[in-house]
């Protein structure tokens, strides 16, 4: 896995060379972010709700066609309910100020994982702005809010027992097809930001032959240069997804 830091020069990427085209991101640092500033860690949720506006409309520029960001996981219900009150908040007035824009620029928002103990008003919001963009097709935009990768997993094994399907007739499709992103493709390069370098059950299946890629910077600083930068790298990098050939390549390395 590749790792910058806060200080390396950014490469800018042409956006019409080797773009990835599903872009999974860990949004991670936006508590560490504000306590360097003193700020409250809902503070620094906020600064990092900003920043997704400037990567959407990367994304649109580059022709990135799939981004999946992570908003809230399974485990964050550990934190302080203060915090999560306030990222619920936040969470509520970026559907309410950014949904009919994302909408007007083609964008389908898509919500993996799921409802539950989710404040029903935010629900109800949820549901609303996946059902008013489910037409768009020019970006999507899976939101992981309420999501861990395992009981996706589980979710996906429940449906497949409910439909009565044979054990042997059991394969890697079926599962995809049961998954929360059924009928997307699997995320070609997974950016996490803030120096961590794990998963944390983030979209375990489907990650399975992505590139990773991390880096230093906290989410509310993550800009456009820095994206750009990981999209170089990936398009550098040579995927042969356990052969000894690039993928869509012929011969023999």
């Amino acid at each position: 896995m590749a790792q910058t830091s806060g200080n390396a020069p950014a490469v800018v990427a042409p956006c019409d060379v080797a773009v990835p085209a599903h872009v999974a991101i860990i949004m991670d640092g936006n508590g560490r972010w504000a306590a360097e500033r003193g700020l409250p860690r809902t503070a620094g949720h906020r600064a990092g709700t900003e920043n997704i506006r400037r990567i959407i409309e990367t994304c649109v520029e580059c022709g990135v066609r799939v981004l999946t960001l992570y908003a809230f996981s399974t485990e964050n219900w550990q934190r302080p309910y203060d915090e999560i009150e306030g990222l619920f908040a936040i969470l509520s007035d970026v559907i309410d100020r950014e949904a009919a824009e994302l909408s007007a620029k083609g964008a389908r928002i898509r919500h993996i994982g799921t409802l539950e103990h989710v404040p029903p008003s935010l629900a109800t919001a949820i549901r609303s702005v996946v059902e008013a963009t489910a037409a768009n097709d020019r970006l999507v935009i899976n939101v992981a809010f309420n999501y861990g990768a395992r009981g996706e997993i589980v979710r996906a094994v429940q449906r497949i027992v409910a439909q009565g399907v044979a054990p042997e007739d059991v394969d890697e499709g079926l599962i995809s097809e049961n998954l929360d992103t059924a009928g997307l493709p699997d995320p070609d390069l997974i950016i996490r930001t803030a120096g961590e370098v794990r998963l944390s059950n983030f979209l375990l299946w489907q990650a399975a032959y992505a590139e990773y890629w991390a880096t230093d910077i906290c989410w509310p600083d993550f800009g456009v240069e820095t994206f750009k930068e990981a999209i170089a790298e990936y398009g550098r990098r040579r995927r042969r997804y356990g052969g000894l050939t690039e993928a869509g390549s012929i011969g023999n390395v």
